[in-house]
């Protein structure tokens, strides 16, 4: 069997890793453009604030780990074109220029995402960069010495991370948004606030609801963000504002969603026989509406390129979706979602309810306990949970996870209130916060009747 991978970061080193394992007689050629593989992206902010000193560690595989596994790894190759129907592909080495064909019998698309970039005037001044692979955190970390002022476009989480990294750094940094409120995508309000404030504290400028128009240079250099409400000085902008799936050389060849994602089964095939696809390039199962989307995690990428190799041969285990569960640490709040916030739910048209609760993680009487706030999304016709966002001075993080379970199981915000989890004054309260939010969710019992006299 011989097997064609294009493309080597999360989604990639899992499909080629276990394919290797679970068919040793298989040849496996791995085709990558750029002088690395497997980075951790999700690590650039630790990298760029200091956190992470040795950038090696951001890095959990390479050519000749793969090479012990059998695998022939063709670094610098940029594969140019996939002729699905004949079961072929061409490539160019990048440092010699030659091409070259290939045959496959199973073709395994890990191509991930790119940066989306505006077309805006100014793009091409010096000091306008991306964040997303191994150079461009080299490059932000070497640009971002020489200046004070720094300005990141886009207030999601790699924007509000880095943003945070930088003003830890002794820059002044300013964070620009077109929407009214920073990490819009993974939270509610009552979450986003607070944070907000936090970063205004730190001395971080917001300039929310405004929308990039241009940028404005001297000498080639960048020196002003231009917004449809006014102007910003700064010597380094980091755009950050979202990424589309790298999926041209499947275009026309393969079903995807309008914004080039590739449309996989729960056995991780495209619409063509022998072409599967995982990780950034792909959409996912979100398990709260039903409906394919496009949800770019590293969570995501490595479980689908396991299941790639897992179902090459034969269907053998599917795909169980996703929540799209995430978590973030700003300062000293740690931070974490699953599933549809309110305003995601009405997006959907979906008719949602939720239930919010602030508490102490443990019994007062412990030497120290800190506030937990937990809100409960779920739909009010069914009570079906849909999602769920965390946030505390303590790191109560993974209980988004168990929130994770339930919505995978199709379970009632009720039945959250009597899940069974475990007391000890140590760790939480005889009600556990989870289940306190499904207690202050459960609807009103009906008035007992009278009884009825003979």
């Amino acid at each position: 069997m011989k097997v064609a991978v294009i493309g080597c970061t999360h989604a990639g080193t899992a499909a080629i890793v276990n394919t290797a394992q679970l068919y040793p007689d298989a040849e496996i050629t791995v085709y990558e453009r750029n002088d690395n593989i497997s980075f951790l992206s999700c690590g650039i902010a630790l990298y760029v604030g200091g956190v992470v000193k040795d950038p090696q560690g951001l890095f959990y595989s390479s050519p000749e780990k793969l090479a012990e596994l059998g695998v022939t790894t063709k670094m610098r190759h940029e594969v140019t074109s996939i002729d699905t129907a004949n079961k072929t592909l061409k490539a160019r080495d990048l440092n010699t220029g030659r091409e070259l064909t290939d045959t496959y019998d199973k073709l395994i698309m890990t191509t991930g995402s790119w940066p989306i970039i505006p077309k805006l005037e100014g793009m091409d001044l010096d000091g306008i960069l991306l964040s997303k692979n191994y150079s461009h955190s080299n490059t932000i970390i070497e640009k971002a010495q020489q200046v004070k002022h720094i300005t990141v476009v886009g207030a999601g989480y790699i924007g509000v991370e880095l943003v945070e990294a930088f003003q830890m750094n002794g820059k002044q940094v300013t964070l620009i948004d077109a929407e009214d409120r920073i990490l819009s995508k993974y939270l509610d309000a009552e979450f986003t606030a607070p944070i907000q404030h936090s970063l205004e504290d730190h001395g971080i400028k917001l300039a929310l609801g405004q929308k990039v128009s241009s940028f404005a240079g001297e000498n080639g250099k960048v020196t002003k963000v231009i917004t449809d409400k006014g102007e910003h000085e700064t010597e380094l902008v980091i755009l950050c504002i979202g990424f589309r799936p790298n999926t041209e050389l499947l275009k026309g060849q393969v079903d995807m969603l309008p914004n080039g994602a590739i449309i996989v089964n729960d056995y991780m095939q495209s619409s063509v026989p022998d072409v599967f696809a995982a990780g950034d390039s792909c959409a996912i199962h979100y398990n709260p509406t039903g409906k394919n989307a496009y949800i770019p995690l590293a969570t995501n990428a490595v479980r689908m390129g396991t299941l790639v190799a897992r179902n090459l041969v034969a269907n053998t285990i599917p795909y169980m979706g996703t929540q799209g569960t995430s978590g973030i640490k700003i300062y000293e709040d740690n931070i974490a979602g699953t599933g549809m916030t309110v305003e995601g739910a009405k997006a959907e048209g979906i008719d949602a309810e939720s239930v919010m609760i602030t508490d102490n993680y443990r019994p007062e009487f412990m030497p120290t306990y800190e506030e937990v706030q937990l809100k409960v999304v779920y739909e009010r016709e069914t009570r079906r949970i849909l999602g769920a966002q965390i946030m505390s001075k303590m790191d109560l993080t993974q209980s988004i996870n168990t929130i994770s379970v339930c919505i995978q199981n199709k379970m009632t915000v009720d039945q959250l209130a009597f899940i069974d989890f475990f007391f000890q004054p140590h760790y939480n309260k005889p009600w556990n916060f989870l289940n306190t939010a499904g207690l202050a969710a459960l609807p009103k019992p009906a008035a007992a009747k009278e009884p009825v006299n003979a």
